[in-house]
C-alpha cells in the first residue's frame, strides 16, 4: 500500500512540475514572440530603408556614435554581450535587463547604415535578458532561473530565425560543448513553439532555402563532401581568430569607444568605394541567398570576414551567426563550382559545416539543416557537420563557451573556447 502512495505521490509531482514549466514556458514565448517580432520588423525596415537609400552607409560613423552614446546613457559600459548569457547559466551572474533595449536598438542601427552582422546573437541577448527578468519575476530559484535564461534564449532565436526546432536544442547545447542540460528540454521546446508560431502571427518570415541539383549521395559526392567540410572547419578557425586578433588589434591601437568605432565605420566606408557593392554590408542574407542559387564569387566569404571582423571590432552590435552562415554558403557555392558538384548543395553544406565550426553545436547544425533546406541532402549534412565539429577543435565564436568533454577522446576535459 505504502509502495503505491508513494507511486501515485511521484507521479503528481511530476505532473505538477510539467504543468508549472508549461505555464511559465507558455508565458516567455509569447513574450518573446512579440518582442522578436518587433525586432524582426524593424530589421526588415532598417534593412529596407538602407537598400532604397545605399548610400546611409556613408553615415555609417554616425551611426557607431549613436550606439556607443546609447551604451553610455544607460551606463551599460562593459558589454558581456552573448558571453555574459551563458556565464549567467554556468555561474549564475546577472543579467541586466537594459541589455534587451540596448541589443535592439544598436542592432537596428547597426543594420540601417550598413555594418555587416547578424542577427541570431542579438536575439540570443535579447531572450537572456528577458528570460532571466521572467526568471526573478517569478521568484525561482537560482538553478530554475538558468533554465528560465535558456527558454528565453530559444525563444528569442525561433522567433527571430523561424527554426523552432533547431532553436530548441540550441541553447542547451551551447553552453557546455559535450553536455546537453536535458532539464530545460520541456520549457525550451515549449517556449521555442509558442515564440515561433507567435512570431509567424504577428507578420514575421521564416528562412526557407530551395536547394536545386541534389545529387546522389555515393562514394565520390562523400569524398567531396568530407573535403568541403575539413576547409569549413578550417576557415571556422580561422574566422574565430579573425575576429578576436582584430577585436585585440583595435583596443590596443585605439583609445577611447568613440573614435573606436568611427575608425571601424571609416574602414567599411573605404572598403566599400572600393570594391563598389554593398553586398558584404548586413547580415549577408541577399548573399546565402545567391550562393544557394549557385552564383556566388570566389572572394565573397574572405570580403565578409574582414567585414564582420571590423564591424564588430569597432563597437557596432548585432551578432557572428548569420556571417558565419554567409561565408560558409558562399565558399561552399565556390567549392561546387571548382570541384564539379551542385553549387546550390554545396553551399548549403558549407553554411551547416561553418555554422557548426564556430558554435561546436553539431546536433543544433543538423536540425537547422533540416529546417531550412529538407531533408533530402540529409546524409551530405550529417556527414560534414560531424567532420567540421571534429577539426575545428577547440576554437568558437563565444569565450565562455565551455568543452566538458574531449571532441577526440571519451573522457571529460575542463577547457574554454580558444
Amino acid at each position: 500500500m505504502d509502495s503505491i502512495i508513494r507511486f501515485f505521490k511521484h507521479i503528481f509531482n511530476r505532473i505538477g512540475k510539467l504543468l508549472r514549466w508549461i505555464g511559465f514556458s507558455l508565458y516567455t514565448g509569447i513574450i518573446l514572440g512579440i518582442v522578436c517580432a518587433a525586432f524582426s520588423y524593424c530589421l526588415r525596415e532598417s534593412i529596407s530603408m538602407r537598400n532604397l537609400n545605399p548610400q546611409l552607409i556613408f553615415l555609417l560613423p554616425v551611426g557607431g556614435v549613436l550606439i556607443v552614446g546609447f551604451y553610455k546613457l544607460l551606463d551599460y559600459s562593459k558589454d558581456g554581450g552573448t558571453n555574459l548569457v551563458l556565464e549567467s547559466i554556468q555561474s549564475g551572474k546577472e543579467i541586466p535587463l537594459r541589455m534587451t533595449p540596448l541589443i535592439f536598438v544598436s542592432t537596428v542601427i547597426t543594420q540601417a547604415f550598413g555594418g555587416s552582422a547578424g542577427r541570431e546573437g542579438a536575439a540570443l541577448q535579447i531572450g537572456g535578458s528577458i528570460g532571466n527578468f521572467l526568471g526573478k519575476l517569478f521568484k525561482l530559484n537560482n538553478e530554475d532561473q538558468k533554465v528560465f535564461i535558456m527558454s528565453g534564449m530559444s525563444a528569442a532565436f525561433s522567433a527571430l530565425f523561424g527554426t523552432p526546432i533547431a532553436a530548441s536544442i540550441f541553447s542547451m547545447e551551447v553552453v557546455s560543448v559535450g553536455i546537453m542540460q536535458y532539464s530545460a528540454l520541456v520549457p525550451c521546446t515549449i517556449a521555442s513553439l509558442v515564440s515561433s508560431a507567435v512570431a509567424v502571427r504577428l507578420g514575421s518570415i521564416p528562412e526557407h532555402f530551395v536547394v536545386t541539383d541534389i545529387v546522389d549521395f555515393s562514394t565520390i559526392t562523400a569524398c567531396k563532401t568530407i573535403f568541403l567540410a575539413c576547409l569549413c572547419a578550417g576557415i571556422s578557425v580561422l574566422f574565430c581568430i579573425l575576429l578576436k586578433s582584430t577585436n585585440k588589434l583595435f583596443n590596443s591601437l585605439i583609445i577611447g569607444k568613440f573614435c573606436r568605432v568611427i575608425f571601424g565605420a571609416t574602414l567599411i566606408i573605404m572598403f566599400t568605394v572600393l570594391l563598389r557593392t554593398w553586398d558584404y554590408t548586413g547580415t549577408g542574407m541577399e548573399l546565402i541567398e545567391k550562393a544557394i542559387e549557385g552564383e556566388a564569387r570566389p572572394y565573397d566569404f574572405i570580403w565578409k570576414m574582414l567585414f564582420t571582423s571590423v564591424t564588430l571590432a569597432s563597437g557596432f552590435k548585432g551578432g557572428e551567426i548569420v556571417p558565419s552562415f554567409c561565408i560558409g554558403a558562399t565558399f561552399g557555392c565556390f567549392f561546387g563550382q571548382f570541384m564539379g558538384m551542385s553549387p546550390s548543395l554545396c553551399a548549403s553544406i558549407g553554411m551547416v559545416s561553418l555554422f557548426c565550426g564556430v558554435t561546436n553545436c553539431p546536433i543544433s547544425s543538423l536540425l537547422i539543416a533540416l529546417e531550412l533546406f529538407g531533408i533530402e541532402a540529409i546524409p551530405y549534412y550529417l556527414l560534414a557537420v560531424s567532420i567540421s565539429y571534429m577539426l575545428s577543435g577547440y576554437y568558437g565564436l563565444y569565450h565562455s563557451q565551455k568543452f566538458a568533454f574531449s571532441k577526440y577522446q571519451a573522457k571529460k576535459i575542463d577547457s574554454s573556447v580558444h
